[in-house]
């Protein structure tokens, strides 16, 4: 009986429930009260479909009255540190770009400092000489670009494109009292421990390429050796390494200082030194010092060719249009009228020439490469005769047929190089240019009562071997009052 009054009463809620309720495409979806209390009625399939595509509203954004939705959280995924990037790689700065050759040795000094009274005394010598430093840099240009390509790239100091100021002035044929030679002054040993050749033909000490190469070998050598001073090891150039080195035992036997100015050493070494950063200093500053330097293009002077043989200098010269007093300037190594037979096989030319002087090589007749003639020895004739005839040497007729003495034979041949006479031959500057003679101007000193060659070479900074040399002295003690003695500086 409890059970016929129960029913009647929950049939109004469930009537409510069942009301809110539709079945949209065979779903039972519940629809909340609608204001007012009318009827619910299933949504149309337009409105359902609107209603699928409508996001759903967030927590605060629902309905007055009606159940809160579920607010879903998107979880982020751990962060995990990337590696570092590597830096973008920078360009490496472009090297200056350096129109005058002086302005780029300017820039690669990096010896350092010296000052004393011979660097100052040395500085006013040159500073006072304009004359000369133009002769200077007349015959530096054709071989100064060169070297300090040569310097640069080693990455050695630049005061070194100058020392060949101070060894010859720049000339390839200087020859020294103690019979060094070319811009380097190579003596004789010393040039054929670093691979100089030596002979009748051709004297590597001379060759601007060669010589260059030998004497960078040399002084990066000296300057390894003496723990990295620059001025030990130019000092050591001069002298040779071995007195050096006994100069700086001997003071650090003594407990002296072993730098250079401290060291006991002969005059022309003592001096060798300042020369060079006298002249560093006149680079460094031309019109501080009143002086005029002329530029000098910091381009190549010259280019190598090959020559595939032995090569008469004077064919050469007229084939390719180069002047041969330019030949000989720019290959002083050559010392006859021809290239050595046994090499080297290269020659210099002015890059102007290039194209020129490559074909007149590659079009040369064989026939011609050696401008010579046969001579057919009449009876009576001499060697001393035939060359007078041809306008040769008797040591070109020698040379020329492998002849030890001057005895020849009627009846036989000789071969007579013909080029010979017209080319000069490298040892006739010798006598021009003996113990650096015109280098750097001469001083005539009168000599006066008691004076000795010894006083006078100490006073201008020479030794008394070149005083000597340079004035044909042969007794030493016979020196009047009023004779006039040369000093070459």
């Amino acid at each position: 009986m409890r059970r016929r009054f129960l029913f009647p009463l929950l049939l109004p809620p469930l009537a409510l429930a069942l009301g809110s309720c539709a079945m949209v495409d065979g779903k039972l979806v519940f629809q909340p009260p609608q204001p007012g209390g009318g009827a619910v009625t299933a949504p149309a399939p337009a409105e359902v479909k609107a209603a699928r595509q409508k996001p759903a509203k967030r927590y605060n954004e629902g309905i007055a009255g009606s159940a809160p939705a579920i607010a879903v959280k998107t979880v982020k995924p751990p962060h995990i540190a990337s590696a570092p990037r590597a830096p973008e790689p920078q360009p490496e700065p472009s090297p200056p770009v350096y129109t005058d050759v002086w302005e780029r040795i300017r820039a690669g000094f990096a010896m350092p400092d010296l000052d004393n009274k011979s660097v100052r005394a040395h500085e006013k010598w040159y500073s006072s000489r304009q004359q000369y430093l133009l002769r200077v840099a007349k015959r530096a240009r054709r071989y100064m670009p060169y070297i300090v390509e040569e310097i640069d790239r080693r990455g050695l100091p630049m005061e070194l494109a100058l020392l060949p100021v101070v060894e010859s002035a720049y000339n390839p044929h200087a020859y020294s009292f103690a019979h060094a030679s070319g811009l380097w002054q190579f003596i004789r040993a010393t040039g054929l421990h670093y691979g100089l050749k030596q002979n009748w033909w051709y004297d590597g000490r001379r060759d601007v390429k060669m010589a260059t190469k030998g004497a960078l070998d040399y002084l990066e050598f000296l300057h390894e050796k003496f723990d990295g001073d620059w001025f030990h090891a130019l000092a050591a150039y001069n002298a040779g390494e071995g007195g050096i080195a006994r100069a700086i035992r001997r003071n650090k036997k003594k407990g002296l200082s072993h730098e250079f100015h401290r060291l006991k050493l002969q005059n022309e070494t003592r001096h060798y030194v300042p020369k060079l950063i006298a002249l560093r200093a006149i680079v460094a500053d031309p019109a501080g010092h009143g002086v005029v330097l002329p530029p000098i293009a910091n381009k190549p002077y010259f280019t190598a060719l090959p020559t595939g043989g032995q090569l008469d200098l004077l064919v050469f010269a007229e084939r390719s249009g180069i002047a041969v007093d330019e030949i000989q300037k720019l290959n002083p190594a050559f010392q006859r009228w021809a290239t050595d037979p046994e090499g080297p096989h290269e020659i210099l030319v002015p890059v102007e020439y290039t194209a020129q002087a490559r074909h007149a090589l590659a079009t040369l007749d064989p026939a011609i490469r050696m401008r010579t003639r046969l001579h057919h020895i009449k009876a009576g004739e001499s060697l001393s005769v035939i060359a007078h005839r041809y306008g040769v040497t008797i040591q070109a007729l020698r040379d020329a047929n492998q002849l030890s003495g001057d005895l020849i034979r009627a009846g036989r041949r000789l071969v007579v190089p013909l080029s010979s006479g017209r080319i000069i031959r490298a040892a006739a500057y010798r006598a021009q240019t003996v113990a650096h003679r015109g280098s750097g101007g001469v001083h005539v000193h009168t000599v006066r009562n008691g004076d000795t060659l010894w006083d006078i070479a100490r006073k201008y900074g020479t030794n008394v071997a070149k005083l000597r040399s340079w004035n044909s002295i042969h007794n030493v003690r016979l020196l009047k009052p009023g004779q006039k003695i040369k000093v070459y500086r």
